[in-house]
């Protein structure tokens, strides 16, 4: 990110490369600022990393894998040509300082004060994992020679048991060695899926407007397809069912109408006609000669002017 970094600094005027050197020399600074208040004391301060889960002893609280702190950086020692680095750091949730130093001999971290740690270690030589040699195994080797040789015996068994191991290892390592063809592998699936993912929403959208639907569709499923397979949407009959069942009942049907019934007549599309009266233009009307009886019993009057219900057309006559 340098490279997007703004570079220009003000120079003032009195400023003389050749007295002052550098910016820093001519402020009396120190390039790192603040991370470089306790250098005249072999302290700078670093963003330090807690390397396992531990618990601090201040406030008893767990303080997990992960969690970063300002840590004070010291070196106290050194391990044949190592050196050992201390880190002092202060607990984010009380007053109590933790302090942590490096362990070379042991590839670790070791607790000084200020916390213990959560055991969640395991043994190294159970895992197949590679255990450095201690010092007292070191002077025995450059000292003893019967106990050189049967190290180094036991060193080959250890190594041809190994072998097939480090050889699909190798194998493994040689096959991811070519990036080149393997981004180009990797390009070219990503391509195929995206291609796929074109082809499947185009068929949606077409499958949607021709559906008329404004919900997404959802991927399909083998056991969707399995179960509409099953499916079969139909209507019971069949047109050709149905025209053999109207013909059978109209076969079955007499030809002539009961005895005082009227056949309707229908019109072309089969809808049946309404029955017409007689036409009001002959204006032929029958009275009867008796008198007509109300509800009440009593009879009406001749001459009242109630008149009496037309006769059919083509009736006979009295």
């Amino acid at each position: 990110q340098g490279e997007r970094k703004g570079v220009n600094k003000y120079y003032p005027p009195d400023f003389d490369p050749a007295k002052h050197g550098s910016l820093n020399k001519y402020h009396h600074s120190h390039p790192l600022r603040e991370r470089a208040r306790k250098l005249s004391q072999g302290i700078l301060v670093i963003r330090f990393e807690m390397p396992f889960n531990i618990w601090c002893d201040g406030c008893k609280n767990h303080i997990g894998m992960g969690v970063r702190y300002n840590a004070e950086k010291k070196k106290v020692g050194t391990y044949y040509t190592t050196p050992i680095y201390r880190f002092r750091m202060k607990c984010h949730l009380c007053v109590n300082y933790i302090e942590m130093q490096t362990d070379p001999a042991g590839c670790d971290y070791v607790i000084v004060s200020g916390a213990r740690r959560k055991e969640e270690r395991w043994d190294m030589e159970d895992n197949a994992q590679v255990l450095p040699t201690a010092s007292e195994a070191k002077e025995k080797l450059e000292t003893d020679a019967m106990f050189r040789l049967e190290h180094g015996a036991a060193d080959r068994a250890v190594l041809q048991r190994a072998v097939p191991t480090l050889g699909a290892l190798q194998e493994a390592q040689s096959a991811w060695k070519d990036d080149f063809a393997l981004n180009s592998l990797l390009r070219r699936r990503f391509r195929e899926e995206k291609k796929t993912l074109r082809e499947e929403e185009e068929e949606a959208a077409a499958l949607q407007a021709k559906a008329g639907l404004s919900i997404p569709l959802v991927p399909e499923a083998e056991e969707d397809r399995r179960l509409a397979a099953l499916l079969k949407y139909r209507s019971p009959d069949s047109y050709e069912d149905k025209q053999r069942m109207k013909r059978t009942e109209i076969s079955a049907r007499s030809w002539f109408a009961p005895s005082g019934s009227v056949v309707p007549k229908r019109s072309p599309g089969g809808r049946p006609l309404p029955l017409r009266g007689p036409p009001s233009c002959l204006g032929i009307v029958r009275r009867r000669s008796e008198a007509p009886v109300d509800p009440e019993g009593a009879e009406a009057a001749p001459g009242s002017g109630v008149p009496e219900p037309a006769d059919p057309v083509g009736a006979p006559q009295d």
